[in-house]
């Protein structure tokens, strides 16, 4: 775990440095970029030489030689498992964002408007703006987005590491870092369980003899992780490998078994709450699932545990609420948390009129194992009759935070969108998988357990191979030369200046870091905007040149019109009044740029 610490803190720090100098320097620069990776490189080796990592192997626990034959046959799934998630991440990174002859393209379709976000911000971040920046696809709002890992990939752009390859190589890390982790966390099964999550959809093979991603059929809730989130959501390539350290670390410092080496694989301090304390800043719902971890902790521990829960969460509190409030536009965000019964079974694109076929169809036997495991782990303390301030086992200590996060999810909505909610739904499976198999699976004979792991896995195995090749021959995002072209014709203009155009997630405005009045409206939905059919319709009248547009312009801080080739498709009626009132600043084949300040 010592270089897993190190790396994680390394990005940790980085962002955070980086945040702070952009905040105090009005903006990121070159200078600043090349002090926080430093900065991020000496703590990264500090977290290095502080990390106590002596392995606890299992095998000695359980008085099993090395050479065992239980042994080289858990090694054999390992290396099977190991060998599907590097063509899973090679696939899914090596071609995140690639050139073909004069285009760029993305190979998975549930990323063509979430990379171009990530671009977006990655390039306003760089372009100088002032931290923390307006948001670049919405007037009147500053960027409500925990997008550190779009900061940090800033930095590198900063210090001329070329975006793509930053994106790429950023994704390549990432996946190493969280194999191992979830290794260390749960074993081959954990990691199995990641890339292969699924019910019953992908058994459809056997019917239609084709690999596919039947999982990503818009009436299947229960997604791929890997392929929807972990691909898509850049937040969690940071957040899923550093929650798990931390998971790991806190069961391997207050639940090991013999006590004298319980100091063993400890984490510094400062590491612990650098980690925790700013994970808001890379994604809030991982950072929600930490503090239920904490929490129960503090309930099912005793006063060792209960004295370094209540110094950790005292010393977070306050730069873990900064954070909050930076990434929710200073609180004036609103609350993600609202009264919800049944997660997206009253959805007509989810739901199903049979309530068992539902939660057959996507999480197959895990609930059923889910809750005797629960039920067994119960039992046990029960029958321990344990007392006040003495110390639960480790397996309820988990188990409970992940049964209170998996109901929470059915009856709260944590985002605008309810499927949104798997953001912080899947810490209550990651929580589950360790002892799941330990506990539950691992004790049952070999035919039961391999019937087992297929009924767990193989809808997961079908779906996630199927969906990577679907991803050929990718999806186009934009044609190079326009990009190029804008991007030359935006360099010497003011980098906070706001642009008049078509709200889409591939325009070479966005994709060149710029502002404009408002992006894809899937994304300000998401974002919790409510207004912005509003915001819409005011857009197309400016856009259309009718009535007064140049007040539309003035109450949206618009200093420049942009008339290119979305807005010639969307816009075909506009008179089009600024081409002679408002001088071009920039012309050429991919449109023009008016100057709105300048009318005459």
């Amino acid at each position: 775990m010592k270089w897993l610490s190190a790396g994680l803190t390394f990005v940790n720090l980085s962002t955070v440095c980086g945040l702070l100098l952009g905040l105090t320097g009005n903006g990121l620069s070159t200078i600043n970029a090349i002090f926080s990776l430093v900065a991020g490189a000496a703590f990264a080796v500090a977290a290095y030489l502080g990390t106590s990592d002596t392995p606890w192997p299992r095998r000695r626990a359980a008085g099993e030689p090395a050479s065992s034959p239980a042994m080289r046959y858990r090694r054999f799934w390992l290396w099977i498992i190991a060998a599907c998630f590097v063509v899973f991440a090679v696939r899914s990174f090596c071609w995140l964002l690639y050139v073909d002859e004069n285009e760029w393209r993305i190979q998975s379709p549930n990323n063509l408007g979430d990379l171009a976000l990530h671009i977006t911000l990655i390039r306003n971040f760089a372009s100088g703006v002032p931290l923390w920046p307006d948001n670049p696809i919405y007037v009147a709002s500053k960027l409500r987005y925990p997008a550190g890992m779009d900061l940090f990939n800033a930095l590198l752009y900063l210090v001329g590491i070329d975006l793509r390859q930053g994106l790429v190589w950023a994704g390549l890390a990432a996946s190493v870092a969280t194999f191992y982790a979830f290794y260390r966390w749960a074993g081959a099964f954990g990691i199995a369980g990641f890339l292969f999550n699924g019910g019953t959809a992908g058994f459809q093979v056997f019917k239609t003899l084709k690999f596919l991603d039947y999982q990503g059929d818009k009436t299947i809730a229960w997604k791929s992780i890997a392929l929807t989130m972990f691909v898509t959501q850049r937040g969690l390539l940071y957040a899923i490998p550093a929650c798990l350290l931390m998971l790991w670390y806190w069961r391997d410092k207050f639940f090991r078994k013999n006590a004298q080496d319980r100091h063993l694989g400890s984490l510094p301090f400062w590491a612990e709450l650098s980690l925790y304390a700013s994970m808001p800043l890379f994604h809030v719902h991982t950072f929600l699932a930490l503090s239920a971890v904490l929490v129960c902790l503090f309930v099912c521990g005793d006063s060792a545990i209960r004295k370094h829960v209540a110094t950790l969460t005292a010393a977070a509190f306050l730069p873990a609420a900064f954070f909050v409030w930076m990434v929710s536009d200073n609180f004036r965000a609103g609350t993600i948390l609202r009264p919800h019964l049944g997660w997206v079974m009253s959805d007509p694109g989810f739901g199903r009129s049979n309530l068992f076929r539902f939660w057959f169809e996507n999480f197959g036997i895990f609930i059923p194992l889910a809750f005797c495991l629960l039920t067994i782990c119960a039992w046990r303390v029960w029958k321990a009759n344990f007392k006040l301030n003495q110390k639960l086992a480790g397996q309820i200590s988990f188990l409970l935070p992940a049964f209170g996060i998996f109901v929470s999810g059915l009856l709260f909505r944590f985002a605008p969108w309810n499927w949104d909610n798997l953001k912080l739904m899947i810490w209550a499976y990651f929580l589950v998988l360790p002892f799941l198999w330990n506990d539950l699976i691992a004790r049952w004979s070999l035919p039961i357990r391999i019937l087992v792991c297929l009924a767990l896995f193989g809808s997961g195995f079908v779906s996630i191979f199927g969906g990577l090749a679907a991803g050929r021959p990718g999806f186009g995002l934009i044609d190079r030369a326009e990009l190029d072209a804008v991007g030359a014709a935006v360099r010497t203009l003011p980098v906070e200046a706001r642009f008049a155009a078509y709200p889409t997630y591939d325009h070479p405005l966005l994709l060149q870091g710029r502002k404009v009045v408002m992006g894809y409206t899937g994304h300000l939905w998401t974002e919790g905007f409510k207004d912005w059919d509003m915001t819409e319709n005011r857009l197309r009248d400016l856009m259309q040149g009718k009535g007064d547009w140049r007040a539309i312009a003035r109450a949206f801080r618009v200093r420049y019109i942009f008339w290119g080739r979305e807005e010639k498709t969307n816009y075909p009626q506009s008179t089009r009044p600024w081409e002679t009132t408002a001088p071009p600043v920039a012309s050429g084949p991919w449109g023009a740029i008016y100057d709105v300040d300048q009318i005459q």
